[in-house]
């Protein structure tokens, strides 16, 4: 599957993240400790999306080739800063088209968006769901992937006055009950929360006071990380976590 992170505090480099932690998302894409579901390595392009300050539309860079294999993003990641950034690696499903517009993360309303997973049964499973959106949104959707269809059938949530968490949760729980199998470990931020689920894959989080990293593997071997149950669902800001579990498919 895929592996991604997103952050909140401070303005640090992208390349702390990215590239110089121990075990930074590069090291994440090449040599990927928790790779559950299939694949070994993380090489099918890589995207990250950051909030300039102070924190409003997001920015993004997005490639289809391996992260690491990218000259141009040591020297500039090294030289921008943010508050808030959610970044991924993608190892795509077999039969996923290999483009730069199905890399995570997906952008719109001010939100940034990421799926370590898949929906099991794709695409029949959800056909029902996703005949729900606007034939527009469909016919407009950046790839046809099932990362691109949950992000569609998320924003509708949010376009509907849901709060990010209520979304996420919402979108999981139907989908999980519609497609079993499926892993779904989304991750969502605004700039200024992150919200995430743990659903068949590795997830961890760590606090440092006055900021806050949801990642599918630990950074480094810093105490601080503590993995977060499956199941569950993280709303998470720089001062503040909260993890919980998911609700049924028909609880309120």
């Amino acid at each position: 599957m895929c592996r991604h992170l997103a952050y909140l505090g401070p303005p640090v480099p992208l390349s702390r993240l990215l590239l110089e932690a121990p075990h930074a998302l590069v090291h994440q894409a090449a040599a990927p400790r928790d790779m559950r579901g299939g694949g070994t390595v993380n090489a099918d392009g890589f995207g990250v999306g950051w909030f300039p300050e102070p924190v409003g539309v997001p920015l993004r860079y997005r490639r289809d080739r391996p992260l690491w294999a990218d000259a141009q993003l040591p020297p500039w990641a090294a030289a921008t800063t943010a508050p808030a950034l959610l970044a991924a690696v993608r190892s795509a499903t077999p039969g996923m088209p290999l483009l730069e517009t199905a890399c995570a993360p997906f952008a719109g309303d001010g939100a940034l968006f990421s799926l370590n997973g898949r929906i099991a049964g794709w695409p029949d499973s959800v056909a029902g769901l996703a005949g729900r959106l606007p034939v527009t949104e469909l016919l407009t959707m950046e790839a046809p992937t099932d990362s691109v269809l949950l992000w569609a059938l998320v924003r509708q949530r949010l376009a509907g006055g849901a709060e990010p968490a209520e979304a996420v949760a919402a979108t999981v729980t139907e989908v999980a009950a519609t497609a079993p199998g499926s892993r779904l470990n989304l991750l969502l931020t605004d700039g200024n929360t992150i919200v995430a689920s743990a659903v068949t894959h590795a997830l961890s989080v760590w606090t440092g006071g006055d900021s806050v990293v949801v990642s599918s593997e630990p950074l480094d071997d810093d105490p601080a990380w503590r993995p977060v149950p499956d199941g569950s669902l993280v709303v998470a800001t720089p001062t503040a976590v909260k993890i919980s579990p998911l609700p049924e498919e028909g609880t309120p």
